[in-house]
């Protein structure tokens, strides 16, 4: 044995060697013992380093054999299962046993009503095995559980696009509709799986991939073939049904507090379907520009008789019908349509002077309701009056602005000129019956030509022009549609108002037709039957139905100071021309047999005309003496008048503003005189009239003629009536002049029942005229009272006593019946009433912002016998 006493490794050196009984050892000895060493110690790490390599070598080699049993499980299950798919799916053959189908199976499971219960209470389905309602199909995933959890089944979802498999999926698509239609039966309702707290996911997870296949399959169909768009009609229920609650049943009654969760489901849904390409699916079904559906129609339809034999065949609702879609798919293909214009005007006239024959005025037994065309003289199917909606929906095309664009785009494309000569001077004909216009209309005209910037006119255009004849039957189209859509007529105004310059546009291209000009053209088209005529007559009333439509929402501002749509000069002008247009439609004899279009279109003109009077009267914009007709001759009119002439009588029905006021007060005092001699009121040397007498005391005058006169009957009220007054002590007061006793004491009845303190009448703040209080109910016989007024001015306008009764306009109003129209407006009258009011409204109409950061409250404060509350 021996012994290191020290072995130093620096540099090599070796200090000292012994043995352990003390005795030295022999260095090379000892430098052959560390050589040994060495190599002993290379070859153990060498070893070490083999092991560890096949070890890992064996490990990779486990790791191969265990990915390769995994890859062949997975490859043989998915073998398996698309095996058992083709068994369930296999269709039953005549040559062996017939086997079940999955989806018949799924059907008879779906309409077995003892397989559902009810889970917890929820009134969720459930079915016999506890899966609940289509326990193949949801319970599907816990029969693939084993296979991973990142794998879940198909069982319901995985189609393809073969032949058999679309048959199959369409099977099962009705399958599901058919369960969302059944009425009062939760436990069928498909969706009603969406309520079960452990089917949801798996409900939203199978809906989802549903509606895509549906999607797939809806990409290789083709619309134009008629069994497949059948198909596209399935499947696009599908995608309604179930991204839209607003047809599930469920959600009726008590379910309605459930609809914000499933209306979260259905968003969830739709932007799952999204982002899969939705849009870019349907885009594809979109046949109308590919395939030039709207030229195919049109060319269709206007063959020799073909609209007509249509509309006869699908009578009056259904033709509507087929308008809106022709409407809807004009609105689709706006090129299309810029080049069919005519053809598409055509039709569409066509279909609804179809619908106008039957369109009545009044209800009777051979009517029936149409809930856009009103009282209807044909059968209507009452089956779609639920989609009614849907069709005026599509029928608001027409008054869109996409459409109007195209159809006037000859005259909205043309600007309006500044500092322009004189666009034509208007001169009427002056037959004999004929008035012609004077020099204010030509000087209105005129100066409406520089300052609203009107078209001049190069010669004037020829009536049989190809582009007037375009412009005068998309007139008679929009005309048509406002006599025949009775129930949406103001949709069609206040879609046909909504361009600032269309209607200053058509007057000026009214302006410029004919080779004098368009007013004269109007005029003389009165006398002519021709279907030239009808149209441009048909222009003329269409403008003037929107023009009034148009001035009775606008209001004081927007007319006088913003000047929308139409210049004061512009009114001018327009007024001028209506004023003798209705004048020689009266004196001509035109109104008083007419009916129908001649009946219309005095209508229409009679109502523009008689709206900017109003708003004349209201606030003047017209010259003095504008709305004269200084060549009416009182004495004509008078002798006329005796004469018993109709057009006379019509005059001062309609027009009497032609006629100045004190011709009107001297025409009015010479009908009272023959009406008195006619009722013997008036003393003569063979007669006397009958005479009332009645006593008033003079500290209760407003009682004892209340008490003496209301009594009295017509007659004795237009008869002469005495007055004697008394003193408080019962003492005749003496009476010089009888008639003027009588005016002493109907002024002072007046003076006493307009006091504002009997709080019978108010005044307004401002210019303090007289209206009805609303607390006049506080005297027991306030209506009593109101009648009586009523007598007494009527007594004084008939025996020509001037009293002064300042009336508010909006009261005036009133009384004149202009409420009943349906072109009056309460806020145009407003300002009489209260104009800081009318000023605030206003002011809120024309604010920018979000109205709500006013902060604004609807309240007022009534003033009650002094008390404001």
């Amino acid at each position: 044995m021996f012994l290191l006493s020290s072995l130093s490794l620096k540099k090599n050196k070796v200090s000292s060697v012994i043995y352990t009984d003390g005795s030295p050892f022999p260095l090379q000895s000892l430098c052959n013992f560390a050589d040994m060493f060495t190599v002993s110690q290379t070859s153990r790490a060498w070893f070490i380093d083999r092991a560890r390599q096949a070890r890992e070598e064996r490990l990779v080699q486990k790791e191969r054999e265990r990915a390769a049993v995994g890859i062949q499980a997975r490859v043989r299950s998915f073998l398996c299962r698309r095996r058992l798919q083709r068994e369930i799916r296999v269709t039953p053959s005549a040559s062996g046993p017939p086997h079940k189908s999955f989806l018949i199976d799924y059907k008879e499971h779906l309409l077995d009503s003892d397989a559902y219960g009810v889970q917890g209470g929820t009134g969720v389905p459930e079915g016999k095995d506890g899966q609940g309602l289509y326990p193949r199909e949801l319970g599907a995933q816990q029969e693939t559980e084993h296979m991973g959890s990142e794998h879940t089944s198909r069982r319901i979802t995985d189609y393809d696009t073969t032949a058999c498999e679309a048959e199959r999926f369409e099977k099962l698509c009705r399958c599901i509709l058919s369960s969302m239609d059944a009425e009062n039966e939760p436990k069928v309702w498909y969706v009603s799986l969406a309520l079960s707290k452990d089917l949801t996911l798996l409900w939203i997870k199978q809906i989802k991939d549903l509606l895509w296949h549906c999607c797939e399959f809806l990409e290789q169909l083709k619309p134009e073939i008629l069994q497949e768009s059948r198909l596209i009609t399935l499947y696009l229920t599908m995608l309604v049904t179930f991204t839209d609650t607003s047809t599930w049943k469920i959600l009726r009654g008590k379910g309605e507090s459930l609809r914000p969760a499933m209306n979260h489901i259905c968003a969830n849904i739709m932007g799952h379907l999204n982002q899969r390409g939705l849009y870019s699916v349907l885009q594809r079904l979109t046949v109308v520009e590919s395939h030039d559906m709207l030229r195919k129609f049109i060319t269709f339809l206007r063959a020799k008789d073909r609209c007509r034999d249509v509309c006869e065949s699908l009578e009056g609702s259904h033709t509507l019908c087929l308008m809106g879609n022709l409407l809807h798919l004009g609105s689709l293909s706006p090129r299309v349509l810029e080049e069919e214009t005519d053809g598409f005007v055509s039709l569409l006239t066509q279909m609804l002077c179809y619908c106008q024959k039957y369109v009545t005025q009044k209800k009777s037994n051979l009517t029936h309701w149409h809930p856009v065309l009103g009282w209807f003289s044909q059968s209507v199917d009452y089956g779609l009056n639920e989609s009614m909606p849907l069709v005026t929906k599509q029928l608001q095309f027409l008054w869109g602005v996409p459409l109007i664009r195209i159809f006037f785009s000859d005259i909205l494309s043309k600007k309006l000129l500044e500092n322009q000569e004189p666009a034509a001077h208007v001169q009427p004909a002056s037959p004999q019956n004929v008035l012609p216009v004077k020099n204010l209309l030509k000087r209105a005209f005129q100066k409406s030509a520089s300052v609203r910037n009107i078209l001049k006119p190069v010669g004037g255009k020829r009536v049989d022009s190809a582009e007037v004849q375009k412009v005068c039957s998309i007139c008679v189209l929009y005309q048509t549609s406002l006599t025949t859509l009775t129930q949406i007529r103001l949709q069609i105004l206040t879609g046909l108002t909504y361009l600032d310059d269309l209607l200053p546009k058509l007057w000026a291209f009214i302006c410029e037709l004919g080779p004098h000009g368009g007013l004269k053209l109007f005029l003389e088209c009165l006398n002519n039957d021709t279907e030239e005529s009808k149209q441009l007559l048909a222009m003329l009333m269409l403008f003037c139905d929107c023009s009034r439509h148009l001035i009775t929402i606008l209001d004081d501002i927007e007319v006088y100071e913003e000047q929308i749509s139409f210049k004061l000069e512009e009114l001018v002008t327009i007024s001028s021309f209506l004023n003798s247009f209705v004048f020689k439609m009266i004196w001509d004899g035109i109104v008083e047999n007419a009916k129908g279009e001649t009946l219309e279109l005095f209508q229409s003109v009679h109502g523009w005309l008689m709206v900017l009077y109003e708003r004349d009267c209201r606030r003047r914009f017209a010259p003095e003496d504008h709305w004269l007709r200084k060549d009416l001759k009182p004495s004509v009119l008078f002798q006329e008048l005796d004469k018993d002439r109709k057009r006379a009588q019509l005059i001062l029905q309609y027009i009497p503003h032609v006629i100045p006021h004190k011709n009107r007060v001297l025409l009015f005092r010479n009908m009272v005189t023959k009406e008195k001699e006619k009722l013997g009121l008036v003393e003569t040397s063979s007669a006397s009239p009958h005479v009332t007498h009645i006593t008033i005391r003079r500290s209760r005058m407003l009682e004892d003629g209340y008490e003496q006169l209301r009594q009295l009957s017509q007659h004795a009220m237009k008869g002469v009536i005495r007055v004697k007054f008394v003193n408080d002590l019962g003492v005749d007061e003496a009476g010089i002049d009888q008639d003027g006793v009588f005016k002493e004491f109907l002024e002072e009845i007046i003076k006493r029942v307009f006091d504002p303190a009997l709080n019978l009448f108010k005044t307004t703040s401002g210019d303090e005229r007289l209206y009805p209080s609303p607390t006049s109910y506080i005297h027991e016989n306030y209506l009593q009272l109101f009648e009586f007024v009523g007598k007494m001015l009527g007594k004084a306008v008939y025996e020509g006593i001037v009293v002064d009764v300042p009336f508010a306009s909006f009261f005036l109003s009133q009384l004149l019946g202009h409420h009943h129209s349906v072109f009056y407006s309460s806020v145009d009258e407003l300002p009489s009433l209260d104009s800081e009011f009318y000023k605030n409204l206003t002011s809120i109409k024309r604010y920018d912002g979000d109205i709500s950061d006013l902060g604004l409250t609807l309240s007022y404060d009534e003033d009650v016998m002094g008390q404001v509350g």
